[in-house]
């Protein structure tokens, strides 16, 4: 199981903070074996669970360029249409994916193509199963775009979570693959897929476990051609 690096600075804040606690508990006259039991048990139990959380499991995406993938580990928490019309510009199906403390938090390219960073936009920390927490709480915006279909990937802060993260390059476009890491949102959060009603039929669930570069939750349509009388596929 791959640990991802960014646990680093958090399991060192861990290990300062209680040793601090615990020269100031013997300078205090506390007896060692308290000290070592107030203090090493908690530390460890906090390692142990900053190494969990920032776990990295390899994850083999299903075959088919028709299947979209979860980019997110967690629970569907709403299926809802909805027209977005600032980077769409259409009438969208989305599918938000609420994640807990215990859920992997790697995110995941849901399909192929052009990866686009659109920018941070500060906000509030709301609940993030509250409706309104999609536009007015802190998220990153990506779009990732092929010839079939485009989908707009919302990385949204709760009021645990404080930083949501894009590793790609920031300032072009870049090519990525169904399930592909993308980013990490930092100790749970929401994450909000929005695709073009007309061009996905969708498959998961609310409710449904799902787990990101692995569930299937929507297959691109397969639109009949007016002209020729064939399928594009």
């Amino acid at each position: 199981m791959t640990i991802r690096p960014e646990v680093t600075p958090f399991v060192i804040a861990v290990a300062v903070l209680f040793s601090l606690l615990a020269v100031f508990m013997l300078w205090k006259g506390v007896p060692g074996q308290k000290t070592a039991g107030v203090c090493g048990i908690p530390a460890f139990v906090c390692i142990a669970y900053l190494l969990f959380f920032f776990r990295d499991p390899e994850r083999i995406p299903p075959g088919g360029n028709d299947l979209i993938i979860a980019a997110a580990d967690g629970t569907v928490a709403a299926i809802t249409d909805i027209h977005e019309d600032k980077y769409l510009h259409a009438d969208c199906v989305r599918i938000s994916i609420f994640l807990s403390l215990f859920d992997v938090h790697v995110n995941r390219a849901p399909i192929t193509g052009q990866s686009t960073f659109l920018g941070y936009f500060p906000g509030k920390h709301l609940f993030t199963f509250q409706e309104k927490s999609s536009e007015v709480n802190q998220h990153n915006k990506i779009l990732i775009e092929n010839p079939k279909t485009r989908c707009l990937v919302c990385q949204i802060v709760g009021p645990v979570c404080r930083r949501v993260v894009y590793w790609m390059d920031h300032d072009r476009s870049v090519a990525v693959a169904k399930g592909d890491r993308i980013g990490m949102m930092k100790f749970g959060s929401r994450l909000d897929l929005y695709f073009p009603k007309s061009e996905v039929d969708v498959i998961v669930k609310k409710g449904e476990v799902v787990r990101a570069g692995e569930t299937v939750i929507a297959r691109v349509r397969k639109i009949s051609s007016e002209t020729t009388g064939t399928v594009q596929k």
